[in-house]
């Protein structure tokens, strides 16, 4: 066989469909971040050609493939399906190998990791009923201050006061957030206290399982600089973001696919 062979993870989100691929000394040789979509199906086929294509690869050098997320038994090409919650543990482990705790906040749903020290799953605890303490709450609420969301988590750290939006229902904080508005409040305060918001509904989540430092956040919200400020606050020490948070889950997934065709052959 000539050519790489690469190693695949597909990470299917309700948002985005994450793919990495990596070569046989364990080098990320590609990525890509796809929304998902209507079609899950088409959103798969798209990340990974993106990524191939970023390889310089063709298909058939993917050897072994493992999908994962909220739609991993969608993935035509997988040879093996794994749960999110270890694949991510998988991933922040590999990132920074002193992790101890994976704070995962995504579009739809939020995950406190906590491992073992030597990286195996303690135990965890999710939040996917409800989307206060997800990214689709940020959503709402930059919608509602007539921000954009990438403009929402720098404007807060502009706050100098601190506005609380008691109510965890992101319908009820919606109208809470209205009745800021118009009452006079600085937008900057107001998304502070958003961000806030969804910092202690991750702690909720944190004190179910425990929290060792050293923390990683991973997941789109992890891009956020108000978000992590706010974690950071309440948790009293600092979070490791990888560079590409969104990817975490598709490189633990990627690096599973790797140790299984290892053993194969």
């Amino acid at each position: 066989m000539t050519g790489t062979m690469l190693f695949a993870g597909i990470d299917i989100g309700s948002l985005s469909t994450d793919v990495v691929l990596l070569d046989r000394k364990g080098k990320i040789a590609g990525s890509a971040i796809v929304a998902t979509g209507a079609s899950t199906k088409k959103a798969c086929e798209e990340a990974l050609s993106r990524a191939l294509g970023e390889a310089g690869s063709v298909p058939s050098a993917v050897v072994f493939t493992v999908s994962t997320g909220y739609g991993r038994e969608m993935a035509a090409s997988a040879d093996l399906a794994v749960t999110e919650i270890t694949c991510h543990a998988r991933g922040a482990r590999h990132l920074f190998p002193q992790a101890r705790t994976v704070l995962d906040i995504g579009g739809q749903d939020s995950k406190v990791i906590r491992l073992t020290p030597d990286g195996k799953v303690a135990d965890f605890a999710m939040n996917d009923k409800c989307a206060a303490g997800t990214g689709r709450f940020l959503e709402v609420m930059a919608r509602t201050l007539e921000m954009d969301l990438e403009e929402m988590g720098p404007r807060s750290l502009l706050s100098r006061k601190t506005v609380a939006v008691s109510s965890m229902c992101t319908v009820f904080a919606e109208s809470e957030v209205i009745s800021l508005i118009a009452s006079g409040t600085p937008p900057e305060d107001i998304a502070r206290g958003i961000h806030l918001a969804i910092a202690d509904r991750i702690a909720a989540l944190a004190e179910r399982v425990g929290l060792a430092s050293p923390a990683v956040m991973t997941g789109g919200v992890a891009k956020n600089p108000g978000a992590r400020r706010a974690l950071e606050g309440k948790f009293g020490f600092p979070l490791l973001v990888p560079e590409d948070p969104q990817l975490a889950g598709a490189l633990g997934a990627a690096l599973i696919a790797r140790e299984k065709s290892q053993a194969h052959h």
